[in-house]
């Protein structure tokens, strides 16, 4: 899926980053050689201790240049992030929110992080709710699927959360991922900006 073209569509999304970024979930450190060098302070967060230790060994080896002038990497859950009221640029979620338990908790942390005209940068798989007999499957299936996926759900309306969580929509993209399982094939991509 990365060489199919999600790699293209996460350099797209994080070309134009700067100031201090989060990275909610950011598991291996897929997005970390993508940061533009105007991102000032790049804090990438996780809550597993796995997952970090391989962020940890993604950043002491990412010899990008240009790349952002500060990476720390810490463990936090993104519906609780270690910073204060407004002081984050921009909040990137890459395949995340189909896996946290509460995808409004967590689009109610970035908010508060967040500074007014603030950006939420998301790719995100989603409900095929323009293909009917997909969306059918991905919620027979939505049962089963966060227990053998890492807590992956199939059917998630994550541009509806995103606007129910106070966000202004900018450019949103749905399109098909290439060579990914139909159950998960449906994505969306783009900026929200907090009031």
């Amino acid at each position: 899926m990365e060489q199919a073209g999600l790699r293209e569509w996460r350099r797209a999304l994080l070309a134009d980053l700067t100031g201090t970024v989060v990275e909610v979930g950011a598991g291996t450190g897929v997005n970390l050689p993508l940061y533009p060098a105007t991102v000032e302070r790049l804090v990438l967060t996780d809550p597993s201790p796995a997952m970090l230790s391989r962020l940890r060994a993604a950043a002491d080896r990412d010899t990008t240049d240009p790349g952002p002038r500060s990476v720390e990497v810490v463990e936090a859950h993104a519906d609780a992030l270690p910073f204060d009221d407004g002081e984050v640029d921009a909040v990137v979620s890459t395949l995340v929110l189909c896996s946290v338990p509460d995808p409004a908790a967590v689009l109610a942390e970035a908010r508060r992080v967040l500074r007014p005209g603030g950006r939420l940068v998301f790719l995100e798989h989603v409900a095929a709710e323009d293909r009917p007999a997909r969306l059918r499957w991905q919620r027979r299936l939505d049962h089963v699927w966060p227990h053998v996926a890492g807590g992956c759900h199939l059917d998630r309306r994550t541009g509806v959360a995103i606007a129910d969580a106070g966000f202004v929509l900018g450019d949103v993209t749905r399109e098909s991922a290439r060579k990914a399982s139909p159950l998960v094939r449906a994505m969306i991509r783009g900026t929200a900006t907090s009031p």
